[in-house]
């Protein structure tokens, strides 16, 4: 049996670097990050960090040739997660798994130089920094670099989502 991953997208001088927890069991058989509901394309689409129609968004198939081909090379996004194990719930990843990709994280951020590092969430934010509380917004600098926490994408209005993304695309233009 073949193992499907989602291929991390990076590269130097990205305008953002989207850093997750995990899969969902939906998104990495598909090889491609919140693809299992796909709100977060969706998402930076109506923000105008994509430019595809949502029709394109909604096909796997689609999906899966913006992300391996437009994702880094057209619009300048980067993905990284910290746990590559898929989960249905965080609350089963161990303590400590994340260990591993906040080291390839730093990596990325100080090799490759984005624009911005966005965390996708507080769990994602919080496992990274060491932190058990954090607020929404822009953060400290990492590796010198801006970084911002944004509200997962399925949970709460799509509105306060989209608003963030729009704020990076002014931020990183």
């Amino acid at each position: 049996m073949i193992d499907i991953v989602i291929a991390y997208k990076t590269s130097k001088n990205a305008r953002i670097l989207f850093i997750g927890i995990n899969p969902h069991p939906g998104s990495f058989r598909r090889g491609v990050p919140f693809s299992n509901n796909k709100m977060f394309w969706y998402l930076l689409n109506r923000s105008g960090l994509l430019r595809e129609t949502e029709s394109d968004l909604k096909d796997d198939v689609l999906l899966k040739a913006i992300y391996e081909k437009k994702f880094l090379a057209e619009y300048g996004l980067n993905f990284v997660n910290l746990v590559d194990r898929p989960t249905v719930d965080v609350t089963m990843l161990k303590k400590g798994e994340e260990a591993a990709g906040i080291r390839r994280a730093v990596r990325v951020i100080r090799n490759c130089q984005p624009r911005v590092v966005c965390f996708i969430g507080k769990i994602a934010f919080n496992k990274f920094s060491g932190t058990r509380k954090s607020d929404w917004g822009w953060q400290r600098e990492i590796e010198g670099r801006p970084a911002y926490l944004m509200h997962f994408p399925i949970r709460g209005p799509g509105s306060v989502r989209e608003t963030e993304l729009k704020e990076l695309k002014r931020f990183t233009e």
